[in-house]
């Protein structure tokens, strides 16, 4: 996990979040944002990831069924777990959805990072693109509160919020002026203009592109609502 903008994201919210805390794909293969010192004192941090290295505390795949799961977490339950750049490896991300619900403690937060837009970055694979629907499909039984959802582009510190332009750059000058944005308008338009000539074509010549976009979610486990494949913890064996 690399992007700076992720661990903007997380201090944002940091002081909401409780603790114990999981971190899935905590492996530091050198450029990882380090979220473990954003909560450090007596709270209890676990990274996992599917192979030993830096930042890992426990080796485990989360596609697995949930009862290996929960063994290798010690039967813990987390106040927040911190998914980030890591659905889009999964092959099974239902499954990994659903394991991870399940370890949430009553009322606790996922904060979850999927990409938009973006280049096929290979770790070993790269399957999946994700819409914020999306994210809510992956999580029916988790409450995602519009004012803790945004998007960011590559660009450290750019975020916006998530509505039906979704990581557009419009070439369109009416667009830009009606949001109050005249310069760019001007500069969409000028593009457009000169794309007619055959020159910028092989970018302007659209109606609009896509900048590299990520989706930066919030879920808080819904009260009240069980999931149904978890085990009833007070039901009487015979």
């Amino acid at each position: 996990m690399g992007d700076v903008n992720q661990r903007i994201f997380v201090e944002k919210f940091a002081g909401s979040l409780a603790g114990p805390f999981l971190e899935v794909g905590s492996k530091n293969y050198g450029n990882t944002q380090d979220l473990r010192a954003l909560f450090v004192g007596d709270r209890e941090y676990v990274g996992v990831d599917m192979a030993e290295g830096p930042g890992v505390d426990v080796v485990i795949d989360l596609t697995e069924d949930f009862a290996a799961v929960d063994a290798a977490l010690s039967g813990r339950r987390f106040g927040t777990i911190f998914c980030l750049s890591v659905l889009e490896h999964c092959d099974q991300p239902f499954r990994m959805a659903e394991n991870l619900t399940r370890l949430l403690a009553p009322a606790g937060c996922l904060c979850v990072s999927v990409p938009f837009a973006w280049r096929i970055h290979a770790y070993p694979n790269d399957y999946w693109r994700f819409t914020p629907a999306g994210v809510r499909k992956l999580f029916p039984l988790l409450d995602f509160d519009a004012d803790r959802c945004m998007v960011a582009t590559s660009r450290p510190g750019e975020f916006a919020p998530i509505d039906d332009d979704l990581g557009k750059i419009v070439f369109s000058f009416s667009r830009h002026r009606k949001n109050g944005h005249i310069l760019r308008g001007v500069s969409a338009e000028l593009l457009r203009l000169l794309s007619r000539i055959g020159l910028f074509r092989w970018v302007a010549g659209y109606r609009h592109v896509f900048a590299p976009t990520t989706v930066l979610m919030v879920g808080r486990r819904k009260e009240g609502v069980e999931d149904e494949s978890e085990p009833d913890r007070d039901a009487v064996v015979l």
